[in-house]
């Protein structure tokens, strides 16, 4: 995966970064996971806007992506890695070799024609899924569970990875990307290597535009506003002070918002870095 830069041809051209689509190998999903994606402009169903800066933007067909990966020791062949207007990974078309066909997420360095499979059987190579207590040590993973057979919840956005760093009984110690360390239960799925698309994250859409196909509309700044629409709004000229806070009051910037007494504090090992 790599990524193009333009020449300032124009004011959009000058910043517009994007990727180069070459892992690309088809440009129409499958239609038997695929249906259509209904577009609320944030609006609820009663059409007030519960939502704001949302709206507009490109239509969307919902792929149906397999995130349990529950069809242990039956293999499966990569037809063909495709575009996913919901997601900013890639995704792998799956012919089972009992004639059913899944998208799972592309991880990185995965081919066209490869062979995978998932299981306690399982090698622990890129694409296949695995209960944790299978997977070596220091292995780097993606598409993780938290409890047994819910499904992949953790590490499933372009670049990223765990890893997989010490065991301690029936649980697995894992590293998020986010820095924390915490307890998984080792019946839990995962899959081995990193999430495709890695350079994502230097994409630089270059003009408003693009935001707007992709269904943002302009935020406007609270401080920007008057007092009656927000906390932070008013003053005589470009004033700008006080503590930064959401519109309904709450400081927006190190205030803690994880509930005290949430059951799954207990294991979390080492709190995300700020």
């Amino acid at each position: 995966m790599a990524v193009r830069k333009f020449k300032p041809t124009t004011p959009g051209q000058r910043h517009k970064i994007i990727g180069t689509f070459e892992e690309i190998t088809a440009q129409v999903p499958e239609k038997s996971l695929v249906f259509g994606k209904k577009s609320s402009g944030g609006r609820n169903r009663e059409g007030k806007m519960t939502m704001r800066y949302i709206g507009g933007g490109h239509k969307k067909i919902i792929r149906i992506v397999d995130f349990k990966r529950n069809k242990d020791g039956i293999p499966a062949v990569v037809k063909t890695i495709e575009y996913d207007p919901n997601r900013s990974a890639r995704i792998a078309l799956l012919y089972y070799a009992d004639g059913e066909k899944r998208y799972i997420i592309a991880p990185n360095g995965l081919q066209v024609g490869s062979t995978l499979i998932s299981g306690e059987s399982a090698a622990p190579e890129v694409g296949n899924a695995l209960p944790l207590q299978n997977i070596p040590v220091g292995t780097v993973v993606h598409n993780i569970e938290l409890r047994p057979g819910q499904g992949a919840a953790l590490v499933r956005s372009a670049g990223n990875f765990a890893q997989l760093t010490s065991r301690e009984g029936k649980y697995c110690v894992i590293k998020l990307p986010s820095g924390e360390v915490r307890q998984i239960l080792s019946t839990c799925k995962a899959t081995i290597g990193s999430v495709g698309n890695s350079d994502h994250a230097l994409e630089s859409s270059g003009k408003a535009g693009r935001s707007r196909w992709l269904g943002r509309r302009p935020r406007n700044r609270g401080v920007v506003m008057n007092p009656v629409d927000h906390p932070m709004g008013g003053g005589e000229g470009r004033a700008s002070g006080g503590h930064p806070r959401s519109r309904k009051g709450l400081y927006a910037k190190g205030l803690k918002t994880r509930a005290p007494k949430k059951q799954s504090s207990k294991y979390i090992i080492e709190r995300r870095k700020k």
